[in-house]
């Protein structure tokens, strides 16, 4: 099997190995099929060819899209600038590709700078998700319930649809939750690797990040513990399972 490229943004080691670990185990993916490159230790290869993978999943991150240059930090207008080098190729080709949270903040830069922090920003919780009639009978949601909860937590979102793309999942907090672009790259708002014990380590990490009060964490954690949340890891292995590809 042909491995998926999975690209974190994620500077904190703790977080990034939490995520990864997740995106492995909901996506049924083991080390050898995975190719994961951290972009804030390594620059993309040089010669990265996309017909080496079956597809691309990007990770979550704290930087914002929407931010002016010099309100990011070094390493968060490298990893930007990285991941927003390679939309081009992959949207031009429509290969297959998932971006988590961040990732819609990528994709909808990339086709039309959509995305700020004027609305639908969510604070750290749940979102009351509901499939689309197009999301109802899209593969990569095959088998979610109608209405399901996901993990969120954002300060920038997409504010409305850019040309070339499907309203997959809406929510009354953020509507565009989840879109896809031509047939094949597909962007989530929320965190479909996330379940309770991952976004509680991420609770932890990021209390000084400005996401929440730090003083509200240990309530967050508790919310967390007692959410409903199970359906989104599914986008993961649909994904994955749609896509793979022999070597």
């Amino acid at each position: 099997m042909k491995p998926f490229l999975i690209l974190q943004l994620r500077p904190e080691q703790e977080a990034s190995d939490s995520e990864y670990a997740a995106i492995l185990a909901k996506a049924g993916l083991f080390e050898q099929n995975a190719h994961r490159i951290q972009l804030n230790k390594e620059d993309l290869p040089s010669g990265l060819r996309l017909d080496d993978y079956s597809g691309v999943i990007v990770g979550g991150g704290p930087g914002c899209v929407s931010d002016a240059p010099e309100q990011k930090t070094k390493i968060e207008a490298k990893i930007e600038a990285a991941i927003l080098n390679l939309m081009p190729d992959i949207t031009a080709r429509d290969f297959p590709f998932l971006g988590c949270c961040y990732g819609i903040g990528v994709l909808g830069h990339h086709l039309g700078k959509v995305v700020n922090k004027e609305n639908y920003s969510e604070p750290v919780g749940t979102a009351d998700c509901s499939l689309t009639s197009e999301g109802k009978v899209d593969p990569v949601l095959a088998g979610l319930p109608h209405s399901f909860e996901a993990f969120v937590g954002h300060k920038e979102a997409m504010q409305h649809l850019p040309e070339g793309c499907t309203h997959l999942v809406s929510a009354p907090s953020c509507p565009y939750q989840m879109v896809r672009y031509g047939q094949n790259v597909y962007a989530t708002q929320f965190h479909p690797e996330a379940d309770a014990g991952e976004f509680e380590v991420r609770i932890g990490i990021y209390k000084h990040k400005g996401y929440f009060p730090p003083e509200e964490a240990s309530t967050l954690v508790d919310m967390c513990r007692a959410a409903n949340v199970y359906a989104p890891e599914k986008i993961l292995r649909n994904f994955v399972e749609r896509y793979k590809q022999s070597a």
